[in-house]
């Protein structure tokens, strides 16, 4: 059709003198166009933030991973599991590995690549991503991912410049990156959204706004912010300028951001929704059963951040007695119900450890009891931790703030929590509710007793689990302090050597819950979802990032 009409057009501006051929004898004609593809996906409500260098929570990876690309990236494996390969990177790196034990990588970008505004993407813009990352007031809770690039540690120590980073351009296809130690994990670290390469000139002009408007929002990714109504929707379309267009993919993303678990099951049953993470927990039973929800590995846990500087959780008994007093087999059969299994430590179960298939939880075993049969002794040697630090059955024991964000999961969480502290310690616990925002700001700076907290692993080491807990540590919302803590994780990151790296690492681990019960484990996750039934080609890693470049099936 389109072919014949403009065929048509040309005979009749050639011999009517260029008459418009939209209107004959004036009759409109029409075009039959195609709608614009459109998936609506749901991972949370209003993120804290979308700056690559500054977000620290699964949903903004989740928007940051298709609007942005680093030197690598996570593709499909062919059985709808991600693994990491070159992304802005042309193919692997040319490493080499010195006498001294430092290692140098020297990476090719790939040719014509351009940011979504269409202006050319060079060498340099890593350099100046990753120096931004380390810089001290750029304020980065994960500066420290990329630690083992020579002179990080020194630059976020406030000892050296930015400028020292050990990373320079080359030339503006060629990146050179120089390690302190062979890092086994350093290609899913170049997967790693706060590795994403930003704008200089965007961020410098428009400062910590630049985040908020498609104007200024400029990525490298497969996808492009085209509006942002907050507390509403975040829009993302294909980016033309992409080296690898998306040629099946949904034309649009559209992430709605929502936090009622009610709402969500009715917007993904009305078809309004075709992605959501959570549903009410009554109706979890019913539609496993049905298979609308599935279930999906997740390399995480669940627990509570315990503040070892606010009195009187400053004594490392309290802290125990509060962990002890879990009900971790109540909470995962009666309310989470979706295959989660009880954390008898902090590293989950399913992370790697010094040997090919062995497993760093198994290897580290139970710091306490997980066994239904034996929590009532957990509770038994609770309050006696809490009478020796002087508060027989809670007497003189301070009201409690335990703080959450708003969330049925989260909330029907603490509750029980606050049940089980009232009842077994006779202590007095009060819940505070908060907006998404405020609880991660509220957390961060440590104005709180007990929150609740949670971690996804970023890449499957247990140093991502333990790294974050050295002293100053912007992800350290427990405000921990361990010098010999501090001094093992050093230890562990200065040597490539794979049993002497996990020896370290099961010693801090030793202290972090062993000794010193700075967190409280609940439970290690699993990944429950729905999606509409219609879509294929969605792939997914346990890393907990859902990846929708290739789906197709959408209206």
């Amino acid at each position: 059709m389109k072919k014949k009409t403009a065929f048509v057009c040309l005979v009749l501006l050639l011999t009517l003198g260029f008459l418009s051929c939209g209107k004959s004898g004036g009759n409109e004609t029409t075009q039959t166009q195609t709608a614009p593809t459109q998936i609506t996906l749901v991972f949370g409500s209003e993120p804290n933030t979308i700056d690559p260098a500054l977000n620290s929570a699964v949903d903004g990876a989740i928007y940051l991973s298709h609007a942005f690309e680093g030197l690598y990236k996570y593709v499909d494996n062919g059985q709808g599991r991600a693994q990491a390969a070159p992304g802005q990177a042309a193919g692997a790196p040319q490493k080499t590995v010195n006498p001294d034990g430092t290692v140098v990588y020297v990476y090719t970008l790939r040719d014509n690549l351009k940011w979504s505004d269409g202006k050319a993407l060079t060498a340099a813009d890593f350099v100046y991503t990753w120096q931004r990352l380390v810089d001290p007031t750029t304020a980065a809770d994960y500066s420290y991912m990329i630690d083992m690039v020579q002179n990080a540690n020194e630059i976020m120590a406030g000892e050296k410049d930015k400028s020292e980073l050990g990373i320079r351009a080359l030339n503006d296809k060629t990146l050179e990156v120089s390690l302190t130690y062979d890092c086994p994990f350093f290609d899913e670290i170049a997967c790693f959204p706060a590795t994403f390469p930003v704008r200089q000139d965007v961020i410098e002009q428009a400062g910590d706004q630049w985040t908020f408007s498609p104007s200024t929002y400029i990525s490298n990714g497969p996808y492009r912010l085209t509006e942002w109504v907050h507390n509403s929707y975040l829009l993302f379309e294909k980016n033309p300028n992409y080296y690898a267009p998306v040629a099946e993919g949904p034309d649009n993303l559209r992430f709605a951001l929502m936090d009622d678990d009610n709402a969500m099951l009715a917007g993904f049953k009305s078809g309004e929704l075709d992605f959501i993470e959570q549903v009410p927990v009554d109706e979890i039973p019913a539609l496993l059963a049905s298979g609308e929800l599935k279930i999906a590995d997740y390399l995480g846990i669940y627990y509570v951040s315990i503040n070892t500087q606010r009195p009187p959780f400053t004594d490392a008994r309290v802290r125990k007695a509060f962990t002890l007093a879990i009900d971790r087999d109540y909470i995962i059969n009666q309310i989470t119900r979706t295959g989660e299994k009880p954390a008898s430590g902090f590293v989950p179960a399913g992370t790697s450890d010094a040997t090919p298939g062995s497993d760093f939880r198994r290897t580290g075993g139970d710091y306490y009891s997980v066994n239904p049969a034996d929590y009532q002794k957990n509770v038994e040697e609770a309050r006696r931790l809490l009478a020796e630090a002087g508060y027989p059955n809670g007497a003189g024991f301070p009201v409690v703030e335990y703080i959450y964000n708003t969330n049925d999961r989260h909330r029907a969480i603490a509750e029980a929590l606050q049940d089980m502290w009232s009842t077994s310690l006779g202590i007095t616990v009060t819940l505070s509710n908060q907006d998404w925002a405020v609880f991660l700001d509220t957390r961060k700076v440590g104005n709180y007793s007990i929150a609740r907290d949670g971690w996804i692993g970023d890449y499957n080491d247990p140093i991502n689990f333990l790294d974050m807990h050295v002293t100053g540590g912007g992800n350290n919302n427990s405000q921990y302090a361990n010098r010999e803590y501090d001094r093992l994780i050093a230890a562990a990151k200065g040597t490539a050597v794979q049993a002497d790296r996990m020896r370290y690492l099961h010693q801090a681990e030793d202290l972090l819950v062993g000794a010193d019960y700075a967190v409280g484990p609940i439970y290690f996750y699993t990944q429950p979802y729905m999606m509409n039934p219609a879509l294929s080609g969605m792939y997914y890693t346990p890393l907990g990032y859902f990846f929708f470049t290739n789906v197709t099936g959408a209206k």
